[in-house]
């Protein structure tokens, strides 16, 4: 959370005409401009009445729009359906995510986290300068009036905001707007399901980047690299001229592959796939997916590149040698894709000025204002960006090299510059090219006392950087450790003395990026299933040994108790069997607490998930609707990945092309999700990703329950005897 004041949320004002737009000023205070000013603000109050909140955080589907659209609607007195919204441009000095830095980026589950004091008292700022105009015009005290469903009345009179936005918009803006009491809030917490994206998506009037089409645009697809670091050498489109719509081929400056424009998609796709394209490998990625497990293997039997939390390893060690029961194991995590439903694509298209316009399902808009000054040789400033729907991202929208936007920039840049050139990339381009969650090698051994106490736990972990060399990696590496790739052992609320955590970075096999939930995607694994490793060691219930390890004297300790007690309950923790196996997890990640109970049953050897019970406590639930879907997703998301996602390397080349070698999770795989929030007045905390962690080990240690294997190696289709 953040720990700015109210006057250092708001960005910007705008006073302009019949339309009152409100924000702070770069500085922080509170502010009105001229109409001069082309200044972006967080909500518009338009003649006729209606109100629009500026999103500056991606809809990709999490339901951001949603939520700072309630926040606007809270402080205004009206009801979340009343209140549009569209996508913020781009200008990361008044739209910056405020946890990421003079940046504008949608990622980390921050949306909430954000802008929550933001967006309020841009909607409580409106609210007293719509209140003062009224009151102004009636000569009656401000404090007589009130502003409720788009309405001020008082005094025996009533008026619409809309008639009020001129002299509205000549008010001095309140500094510091009254924020309204929670005890008054009827939209923040409201169980409605009112989400302000679905009737666009279910009428077709959303637009997504894939729906763009302008006029005299080329559509370019790449023929890539298949493995990292090859460069090309020369290409033939002899066979591409034979396809209708081809219009030409060029090598990208960087050499990571070819261009290959087309009138249409189909055309680019056909085209590109008959070029003959010879490549350099000489430098280029060439092991296997064994070969680079027995290379993590390798760094986990030497010695660490780092001691994470400066412990006596040594003193840990012999702690753990001579504790009354010791326990060791190694954890395994596959190379992962994000394969969002929309996949990769973007358009750009020349401006008057010599700027260009990009469509794009934007995000990190900071990043296209970059790489166009970079590669263009233009200002930022020249740059504009169009935020449209993205179907989907999980991270792979943003990361550290900007793939696709340096892709169709460069190719945009190959051509005259005088049309459109849209960028599209296919499922298969995405499966066999993307970025990856990467691979992990995990080794843990822990020591019990008699009472099954954990006195000692030793961790060592092997994986590549993500933020090693990314625009993030001031950031998020620290005296050499990459935070992402031990984020969540450590720093979990479990109260464990003697622990030594190690890291050893290893080398890239394929371009690494963050993937939902980032390293609490591997990280909770092992410690959830460690755990019940333990539990089961000192015959102690697993619900019962996490809350013996749980300091509920401390925040961490008492909110991570809490959903543990809550998930527990609600999937009647203490009355499985006769068929029912239940299995638990418990993890902290974006500064949320969720555990998830998952019921599994095994008929005919089969795993059969018959439901999942999670238990959340993200701070103030500002859309309970959009929280619940969120944690159904993630808990799907982790589940699905882990029961059967692997991407594997041969001789440096990806394996898997598509859904049918890379299984998403199905409806049927999951017969009920129930969700249940804690109530709470703490700020929100993320939301997004935080239902991820524990979904997969609360599967495999109720599998364990139920079958008797502990399945450390995933995907865990390949782990097991029973059918996923």
């Amino acid at each position: 959370m953040t720990t700015l004041s109210r006057r250092g949320f708001l960005q910007t004002a705008v006073a302009s005409g019949a339309v009152l737009t409100l924000g702070f000023t770069p500085r922080g205070a509170l502010a009105q401009a001229a109409q001069t000013q082309q200044l972006t603000p967080f909500l518009k109050v338009a003649g006729d009445g209606t109100v629009t909140a500026i999103v500056k955080h991606l809809e990709g589907g999490q339901g951001a729009a949603t939520g700072l659209s309630t926040l606007i609607a809270e402080e205004l007195n009206m009801q979340l359906t009343d209140i549009r919204f569209e996508m913020a441009p781009a200008n990361a000095a008044v739209y910056n995510n405020l946890l990421f830095g003079p940046v504008q980026a949608t990622g980390g589950s921050t949306a909430m986290a954000n802008s929550f004091m933001q967006y309020r008292t841009a909607g409580a700022a409106a609210r007293e300068m719509l209140i003062a105009a009224a009151a102004q015009q009636w000569s009656v005290a401000p404090e007589s009036l009130a502003l409720k469903e788009g309405i001020i009345s008082g005094d025996g009179k009533s008026v619409s905001i809309g008639e009020l936005v001129g002299d509205a918009a000549k008010m001095d803006v309140p500094a510091e707007p009254t924020l309204k009491d929670p005890s008054e809030w009827t939209q923040i917490g409201n169980p409605q399901r009112a989400r302000r994206d679905s009737s666009d998506k279910i009428n077709g009037q959303a637009m997504f980047s894939m729906d763009v089409h302008l006029d005299g645009m080329l559509v370019v697809a790449i023929k890539r690299t298949p493995r990292m670091g090859g460069v090309v050498i020369s290409f033939d489109d002899s066979a591409a001229k034979d396809i209708n719509g081809f219009d030409h081929a060029a090598t990208l400056p960087n050499g990571a592959g070819v261009a290959v424009y087309a009138r249409n998609t189909w055309a680019a796709f056909q085209a590109r796939d008959a070029l003959s394209v010879e490549w350099d490998f000489s430098k280029a990625e060439a092991r296997g997916s064994d070969e680079i497990l027995a290379d993590l293997r390798m760094q986990l039997d030497g010695e660490p590149d780092y001691n994470v939390n400066n412990a006596d390893q040594a003193a840990v060690a012999a702690t753990i040698d001579g504790a009354a029961t010791t326990l060791s194991q190694e954890f395994y995590f596959p190379l992962l894709a994000h394969s969002p439903m929309e996949p990769i694509n973007a358009t750009i298209e020349p401006l008057e000025n010599g700027g260009v316009r990009y469509h794009d399902g934007a995000q990190g808009p900071t990043a296209n204002q970059m790489v166009a000054a970079q590669i263009l040789e233009i200002s930022p400033e020249q740059v504009e960006v169009k935020s449209l729907y993205a179907g989907g991202f999980f991270g792979r929208r943003l990361n550290g090299g900007s793939d696709y936007l340096v892709e169709l920039t460069m190719a945009y840049a190959l051509t005259d510059r005088t049309r459109p050139v849209k960028l599209v990339w296919s499922r298969e381009d995405d499966v066999t090219g993307g970025w990856y969650r990467p691979m992990a090698l995990h080794r843990v051994r822990v020591g019990l006392d008699d009472a099954g106490k954990i006195i000692g736990w030793e961790h060592h972990v092997a994986t590549p950087s993500i933020f090693k060399g990314s625009p993030f990696e001031e950031a998020m590496v620290r005296d050499g450790v990459d935070s992402s790739s031990i984020e969540g052992i450590a720093d979990g609320p479990y109260t464990i003395p003697g622990m030594a955590l190690m890291l050893s970075d290893a080398k890239k096999a394929t371009t690494v990026n963050w993937w939902r939930s980032v390293g609490h995607s591997h990280t909770a694994y092992v410690m959830e299933v460690m755990m019940d490793l333990a539990a089961e060691a000192s015959g102690i219930d697993p619900v019962e040994f996490r809350l013996n390890h749980l300091d509920q004297n401390s925040d961490d300790g008492s909110r991570a108790a809490q959903v543990l007690k809550l998930a527990a309950e609600k999937a009647g923790w203490a009355q499985q069997g006769d068929g029912r196996s239940l299995g638990v997890a418990v993890h902290k990640s974006f500064n949320t607490y969720i555990a998830e109970v998952c019921e599994i049953s095994t008929p005919d050897d089969t795993i059969r998930i018959d439901k999942v019970t999670a238990a959340v406590d993200c701070g103030i639930a500002v859309n309970p609707d959009v929280i619940k879907a969120q944690v159904e997703g993630a808990i799907g998301w982790g589940m699905g990945h882990a029961m059967r996602g692997e991407i594997t390397l041969d001789k440096g080349e990806i394996v898997q092309s598509n859904f049918p070698d890379y299984e998403p999770l199905r409806i049927a795989d999951i017969g009920a999700i129930d969700v249940h929030i804690v109530p709470s007045a703490l700020p929100p905390s993320g939301i997004g990703e935080p239902g991820t962690p524990p979904a997969a080990p609360a599967l495999a240690n109720a599998i364990a329950r139920a079958t008797g294997q502990r399945i450390t190696e995933l995907p865990m289709i390949s782990s097991t005897d029973f059918y996923l």
